[in-house]
């Protein structure tokens, strides 16, 4: 077959045309106007938040338009409730779902609620168990609520009262057959993997993923009939042996080979296509066992939404060493290209770029060129990756000047740099880019909208022993928000700031011309949807790692958000379960700010005092916790061989770093970013000594091992 494929079947040029109703708003100034009407067939947002994503087609657009930029000032909190009485035990990643006032919000902790909109009391509430997962949103549909559960077990819950309608068992343990496959679940080797994403309801049926890419799940996504729960069809990330991309996996690699669909996909009724976008291939960072472009890993699949079958996919990394996944909900929109109605998927991503492609088709919008990349035999890259015309919206190499700066000594390179013993800083990298930031198109502006992070990743082929730092120890976060211009698919503005927003940190956009969107220090942002300035803030409690969703009651718009936190990109972020709802002239105050994460990735380990280290730095060994002192053997691998690795001291103490002289190996002590002391390259046998003038926090890492990194704290 051929190796790249956009167009699957003939079949999907011939789906039914969108209608070319005149545009709802006319060309303005800097905006990406006009947009024509959008297909009737997404459905729309309006009094109800119908689903995870507003409609069918994941646009986060309300079409509610009473609070605007001139009365956002007013905005104050209607009424706010503790869901798991103001625990702080666990993040929360779950959109709400609004059907005739009522909100539908979904908890880590595996409790489903049912809440008046209008005054936050708890209607109902259901548990599913203890096993936790990520619940990232119901479906509500047919008098019922749909959720999945840590147990990887779906219900189906009864609307008004919480009961369990029905239950399905999804997922079972591989039984190991004589091929290693469980005949049953389609299951092969390695780990089963999870029920993941928020619930899609659509025309009878439920559509829900699965994750586990990085254990050696065998990714698929599932069809269940709303009315019982059977499963009507599956479709597996890798394909088994007589399907379509098959023969992109080497030998048996295909059976552990991940590509989960760990996100909601998007639905275009018209053309009856359900768009899922599948994960990374597993091993994560060693391609070395398995040989091809491993499809359906890194792409994005049109498939028949009544009998799973494939229409068309595009892949945009071929054979993926670098975690770039390019799991988003896909946004559908309908949009005036060089004068020509153009039906078109928005897909992207870790990458740094968007890929805009004709969802009928799969056909690249804007152009796309295979171009050569670094290559390295031993693991098996592919020759070429797609990059599309355009521009990406964040530079895909890390910056000297910038956030991205690398942490010293560490080889370092931008996207599709190739690595294998020696672990090398990467940007974007798997927190980088857009990641899972969830989109808003706006038919007001023609914009679409993501938050986006800066942080870099450093990979090796973690197998065998190898090093494995996913984030260098050290090294600064950032991020921001971007709107761009899907007609051409160039940067209109941005908006840079301190903190990471890919993370769950949704876009939601306005008729009433705002842009809502939350950060990780727990506060949330209204902006001017034309160039990003803000207008409004409001501290949640948490960590607002979810999308904003709107309203409407008895003709009075709300604004409402579960702040949870998350446990990524920043490991502190402060978590919660505060479910906040916002109008015009609302009375409840906001939350204590809670203590923001750190824009470091921090050092966690407990601090050793100076005086029980004897105000010495042991090189090449991990501190002992049990015996209070550096361990006896030499460590060239882990990211804390710096013993103690955390070092508290008063100002004044002169620090003794030592390389021991059984040892085999030189090290080395250099503090970064900020040039504060440097030792050196250290023989076995030789120490360097350095005294601390001034109170500070002091990050270094040894230049011949650089994933080896220590934090001294002087007072």
């Amino acid at each position: 077959m051929e190796r790249r494929t956009f167009l699957l079947t003939a079949a999907a040029g011939s789906a039914v045309g969108a209608s070319t109703a005149a545009s709802t708003a006319s060309a303005a100034p800097g905006l990406a106007l006009p947009v024509p009407r959008q297909s009737a067939a997404l459905g729309t947002t309006g009094a109800d938040w119908p689903k995870v994503g507003g409609d069918y087609g994941n646009q986060n657009h309300s079409t509610l338009q009473d609070i605007t930029p001139k009365n956002v000032e007013r905005l104050g909190g209607a009424w706010h409730i503790n869901l798991e009485g103001g625990s702080t035990s666990a993040y929360q990643q779950c959109t709400i779902v609004v059907r005739d006032g009522v909100l539908y919000v979904e908890t880590t902790q595996q409790n489903v609620f049912a809440i008046d909109g209008r005054t936050g009391e708890v209607i109902w509430s259901a548990g599913l168990g203890t096993e936790t997962t990520n619940m990232r949103g119901v479906a509500v549909a047919e008098g019922k609520v749909f959720t999945i559960s840590g147990a990887n077990i779906v219900y189906a819950l009864d609307r008004r009262t919480g009961a369990i309608v029905w239950q399905k068992p999804l997922i079972v343990d591989d039984n190991g057959g004589d091929d290693g496959c469980d005949n049953d679940s389609g299951q092969c080797g390695g780990n089963s993997g999870g029920l993941a994403g928020a619930v899609v309801h659509w025309d009878g049926l439920v559509y829900i993923g699965t994750e586990g890419s990085t254990a050696g799940a065998r990714g698929r996504g599932y069809a269940l009939d709303a009315r019982t729960g059977a499963v009507v069809w599956t479709f597996w990330g890798p394909p088994g042996p007589g399907e379509y991309g098959h023969d992109t996996w080497e030998g048996d690699s295909w059976k552990t080979g991940g590509a989960v669909p760990w996100i909601h996909p998007a639905v275009d009724p018209e053309l009856g296509l359900v768009y899922w976008t599948f994960g990374n291939p597993y091993p994560r960072t060693d391609g070395s066992s398995r040989g091809g472009d491993n499809l359906f890993a890194n792409s994005i699949v049109a498939i028949d939404a009544k009998s799973g079958k494939r229409r068309w996919h595009f892949q945009s990394v071929h054979h993926d060493i670098w975690d770039a996944d390019n799991v988003m909900a896909p946004v559908l929109a309908d949009l005036l290209v060089d004068g020509r109605k153009r039906k078109v998927v928005v897909y992207g991503s870790k990458t740094c770029w968007y890929y805009v492609l004709d969802r009928r088709t799969g056909e690249a919008v804007h152009g796309m060129e295979e171009r050569p990349v670094p290559q390295h035999t031993l693991q098996k890259t592919s020759p070429t990756q797609p990059f599309p015309g355009g521009e990406p919206f964040v530079s895909p190499y890390p910056e000297l000047d910038k956030t991205t700066r690398p942490v010293p000594f560490y080889p370092t390179g931008g996207l599709y740099e190739v690595f294998w013993d020696r672990a090398t800083i990467i940007f974007p990298g798997a927190g980088g880019g857009a990641d899972w930031g969830f989109p808003s198109f706006s038919p007001r502006t023609g914009y679409v909208y993501v938050g986006y992070g800066l942080v870099n990743s450093s990979y090796s082929n973690t197998r065998g022993g190898r090093v494995n730092t996913a984030r260098p120890l050290g090294e600064l976060f950032g991020g921001g928000l971007v709107a761009m211009d899907p007609r051409t698919n160039t940067v209109a503005w941005r908006k840079e700031g301190p903190w990471s927003l890919a993370h769950g940190n949704g876009v939601l956009t306005t008729a009433g011309r705002l842009l809502f969107q939350g950060r990780p220090d727990g506060v949330l942002e209204a902006m001017d949807d034309t160039d990003g300035r803000t207008l409004w803030t409001w501290q949640c409690g948490a960590g607002v790692n979810t999308v904003p969703v709107s309203y409407e009651i008895d003709g009075e718009q709300y604004i409402a958000v579960l702040a949870g936190g998350n446990g990524l990109p920043f490991p502190d972020i402060p978590r919660g379960d505060h479910l906040w709802a916002f109008k015009l002239g609302g009375t409840v105050g906001q939350a204590p700010a809670p203590t923001p994460p750190s824009r470091r990735n921090q050092i966690r380990t407990a601090a050793v005092t100076g005086a029980a280290a004897h105000d010495t730095v042991t090189l090449g060994r991990v501190w002992n916790t049990s015996t209070g002192a550096p361990g006896t053997t030499e460590n060239t691998v882990a990211q804390n061989a710096m013993a103690p690795q955390h070092l508290t001291v008063p100002a004044g103490t002169t620090v003794t770093f030592t390389n021991p002289a059984d040892n085999a190996q030189a090290h080395g002590a250099v503090a970064f970013f900020d040039a504060e002391f440097d030792t050196g390259l250290l023989m076995p046998g030789q120490s360097y000594t350095y005294t601390f003038g001034r109170a500070g926090e002091y990050f270094y890492n040894d230049p011949v091992f650089p994933q080896s990194t220590g934090k001294i704290v002087v007072r």
